[in-house]
Parts: structure tokens; C-alpha cells; sequence
């Protein structure tokens, strides 16, 4: 298991596990927050602090801008 642990002062942490349902991003083009799975996004490598994830609709946008 893992999980989150917050210290909110000298007498209280909350605790919360990490699953596939409970993991948000924020896009960085327009800050739209979404769930993401954590197993999809490292399945073929990378690292939590330098990985960005677009939303759909920026996704779609950057594909026809390149094409």
C-alpha cells in the first residue's frame, strides 16, 4: 500500500492510501483538474516530479496544431 500523510499539527496526520481513483492532476495549458492512474501514466517509465499531464480537450488541440 501506498499512501499520502499530512501533518496538520502536533496532534493530528491524516493518512490517505493511494489508488486509481484518488490521484488528480491539473493540466498545465488550462488548470482543469482530472483523475489519473498512476500505473497507466509510469507503466513504460518516468518520474512523479518532472511528468506533466495535458487534458483531452489540450491534448486534441496540440495533435491538429501539429498537423
Amino acid at each position: 500500500m501506498f499512501y499520502v500523510k499530512t501533518k496538520i499539527n502536533e496532534e493530528t496526520t491524516i493518512t490517505t492510501e493511494i489508488t486509481e481513483e484518488n490521484v488528480f492532476t491539473k493540466c498545465p495549458e488550462c488548470g482543469k483538474e482530472f483523475v489519473i492512474d498512476l500505473y497507466d501514466v509510469f507503466a513504460d517509465g518516468g518520474d512523479l516530479c518532472s511528468t506533466v499531464i495535458y487534458c483531452s480537450d489540450c491534448s486534441a488541440k496540440s495533435i491538429k496544431t501539429k498537423k
